[in-house]
């Protein structure tokens, strides 16, 4: 995948720039794990959980990817139950991908 399945026109000006950012993180790795989880979570998220998502775009990308996969513990801040959604999200597709084969 190399960019955003979900159409921004249906989204609102906040949705639509955070749509972005989360495609254009400035590492690949960050790229496709914020982007797809933006695809597949922004239309439906909470106020607070875009907020959270924001703060959580404003982090290093090197930090946050040690986060994830756990090189590194995830700073209480950030260690909520969105980023737990995250962090999970590129597990579970590899999962799906190996039962769908």
């Amino acid at each position: 995948m190399s960019g955003s399945m979900l159409s921004s026109a249906a989204l609102d000006e906040r949705r639509r720039r955070i749509l972005f950012r989360a495609w254009r993180r400035g590492m690949r790795e960050m790229d496709l794990v914020m982007g797809q989880f933006a695809d597949a979570n922004l239309p439906t998220m909470s106020e607070s959980e875009l907020d959270e998502f924001e703060r959580l775009m404003e982090a290093p990308d090197p930090e946050v990817l040690a986060w994830i996969v756990g090189e590194r513990p995830t700073p209480a801040v950030h260690d909520t139950p969105l980023f737990a959604r995250i962090a999970a999200a590129p597990r579970e597709a590899r999962e799906r991908a190996n039962r769908d084969r």
